[in-house]
């Protein structure tokens, strides 16, 4: 026995000169995340996903957190006859009714213009043989606490209540990002939002060891971990910064310290990109949250690559950004207390409104690519796995 599963896809439908490639992301990434157990059958602006029975639970995980997916129902199938068209509307409205719901509506779509009956016509019949058969349900077409959906294709597909998805873009189908991952609230958020929006990432952590410890490591390799669940594979660089932030201390005023430590970052990061082929890099910033994120700060620190820089909370109150890391489940993470290398080497009075022809000739004297060149060369990487 199987399993069926009606899928609406996010944006692909806007893709019209993509959309095989896109549709084939999407489709390669669900059998994928089913371990190659399930397979899906794609239609016009539908995608039809069948799992041995037993999986249900597994391939409902895949279907709330993939990006691509706007919604999806477990759903019953039948040939295009009112007979066994009603039959499965009754067996979806029972269940609505045993669950406690007293209203309903159908809603009926009929992309095979053949059907003799059109979707006003099918949803009235339907909805006459529910009250019918169902006595204690009544019709309630502005506020029902359930539906029935009933859509006429190559076969009739019923199905109850639609679950919500992450929307979005198939993973991959913008290219790879490199996330400049740390231990905090932002940084795991702005790579979900971004492989929402098609990303595939690779993450870099950049430690301060024996000033930074173990635990701070694991706790952004969990971090990854999570995100992985929406993005699929992680593979995570960690690198060290050890000697870099000493060369920053040793040659850099104490309130430039927290800015060149990020410009430094940013040059890694850009060096890093060229190396595992990403397109962009992609932070946590958000305007004026700390020092570094001034408008000023900003400029002087993306100057370092000629990458496009994601900032998805850019605009984002700090409220919403935790709010987000809760519903993907970061924030217990995120909050752990352990510290890393950025909030050890904080001066206590930061610059603020930095500039290139002032900061700039400072930075360039420190002479960085050779301990930027040696941690790339000698960095640590794991690849964290997709897991549900």
């Amino acid at each position: 026995m199987e399993t069926l599963y009606l899928i609406k896809p996010g944006e692909l439908e806007l893709k019209a000169g993509n959309l095989r490639e896109f549709e084939s992301r999407l489709r390669r990434d669900i059998e994928k995340r089913m371990e190659g157990r399930a397979r899906v059958d794609i239609r016009p602006g539908r995608f039809f996903l069948r799992v041995p029975e037993g999986l249900e639970d597994q391939a409902e995980r895949v279907l709330s957190m993939i990006p691509g997916i706007v919604g999806y129902a477990r759903a019953l199938t039948c040939g295009k006859t009112m007979p066994e068209i009603g039959e499965r509307a009754l067996r979806i409205a029972r269940e609505g009714r045993d669950a406690g719901h007293s209203t309903f509506k159908v809603e009926a779509r009929r992309a095979d213009k053949g059907f003799p009956l059109d979707s006003y016509g099918l949803a009235r019949e339907l909805g006459g043989l529910i009250l019918e058969n169902l006595p204690g349900l009544t019709v309630d077409v502005k506020r029902p606490e359930f539906t029935v959906f009933v859509e006429i294709r190559e076969r009739a597909y019923i199905h109850g209540p639609i679950r919500k998805g992450q929307k979005g873009l198939p993973v991959g189908s913008a290219g790879k990002g490199l996330l400049l991952l740390s231990g905090g609230i932002d940084s795991p958020v702005a790579g979900y939002l971004m492989a929402k929006r098609g990303l595939s990432l690779e993450a870099v952590y950049f430690n301060a060891y024996p000033y930074t410890s173990r635990e701070a490591w694991e706790k952004v390799r969990d971090l990854a971990a999570v995100v992985a669940r929406y993005s699929g594979p992680i593979v995570l660089h960690t690198v060290s910064f050890t000697e870099i932030q000493r060369a920053i201390k040793r040659g850099a005023p104490e309130e430039c310290s927290t800015l060149f430590l990020r410009a430094a970052m940013v040059q890694a990061s850009h060096d890093l990109a060229g190396q595992i082929g990403a397109n962009s890099l992609v932070t946590g910033e958000s305007l004026g949250q700390v020092a570094s994120q001034t408008a000023e700060n900003i400029r002087f620190s993306q100057a370092r690559t000629d990458l496009p820089i994601f900032r998805p909370l850019i605009g984002v109150d700090k409220e919403d950004t935790m709010k987000m890391a809760r519903d993907i489940g970061t924030y217990e993470i995120s909050i752990l207390p352990y510290e890393d290398c950025c909030v050890l080497f904080s001066p206590e009075h930061p610059i603020l409104r930095s500039r290139p022809d002032r900061e700039g000739p400072m930075y360039e004297s420190l002479n960085l690519e050779p301990y930027i060149s040696e941690a790339l060369r000698t960095r640590e990487i794991l690849e964290v796995p997709y897991s549900t």
